[in-house]
């Protein structure tokens, strides 16, 4: 095992991982980002060979702490859960990502500011009490949001834990008495364009069973890929 600098091919997913203070390894052909606190909590991203992996993962977890939570592709975690002693599966879902611009029309969507945090958790509370991006959250850089024709805040979704070269969006909420009106489609679409410009990438980590989310981003033209994740027994 060595640690490096770069991670060493072009995986947006480790572009993603590998900021603040990250630290990167390698062994053969596996690369592993240590970040920790990402997205609110320590995650360890991976790529390459089961059988690289299976080594290499093991001296990072030794060295890094049992915090981290081991990320790759879905069939590699199963893969790697029946080579190392000590771990176990705990999650499936998914990484979707695009670098192209979304087909969505213009819309009244735009950015926030700080006299809408209050709106902005308000919304929150109602729609997504669990989410991770909130105003004021260390990570969370900017806010973008619609409000309705009566002037209450529609939708949400924010810029956040993003890397230098790929924009992370994370907080994307309807208000409950709001829904189904476009209202997310527009922001949404609104944030990726702008990071887009800011990037050049955007993606974003969503649950393998939230369909409408899937399907939202899907629209937007994000592709998506499934992951898995492992922690320390």
């Amino acid at each position: 095992m060595q640690e490096t600098n770069e991670p060493g091919d072009e995986d947006p997913l480790l572009a993603w991982a590998a900021q603040g203070q990250s630290r990167v390894y390698s062994h053969g052909d596996a690369f592993a980002v240590a970040s920790p606190s990402l997205y609110q909590r320590d995650r360890l991203v991976v790529t390459g060979s089961a059988d690289e992996l299976s080594i290499l993962v093991p001296k990072v977890l030794a060295e890094v702490g049992p915090s981290y939570r081991t990320i790759g592709d879905a069939d590699l975690i199963r893969d790697l859960a029946k080579r190392i002693p000590g771990v176990t599966l705990v999650d499936t879902f998914g990484w979707m990502e695009t670098s192209r611009r979304p087909a969505v029309a213009a819309s009244s969507a735009g950015w926030l500011t700080a006299d809408d945090d209050r709106d902005i958790g308000k919304l929150l509370d109602a729609a997504w009490p669990s989410a991770k991006a909130r105003p004021k959250v260390a990570g969370v850089r900017r806010w973008a949001g619609l409000r309705d024709c009566g002037g209450r805040l529609a939708a949400v979704a924010a810029d956040a834990w993003s890397a230098p070269t790929i924009g992370f969006l994370s907080g994307a909420a309807t208000h409950p008495q709001t829904r189904g009106r476009g209202h997310s489609v527009a922001t949404c679409g609104f944030l990726v364009d702008q990071m887009l410009t800011e990037y050049g990438r955007v993606g974003l980590l969503v649950d393998g069973w939230n369909c409408g989310a899937i399907r939202l981003f899907r629209r937007l033209g994000l592709s998506y890929r499934p992951l898995a994740s492992l922690r320390t027994r």
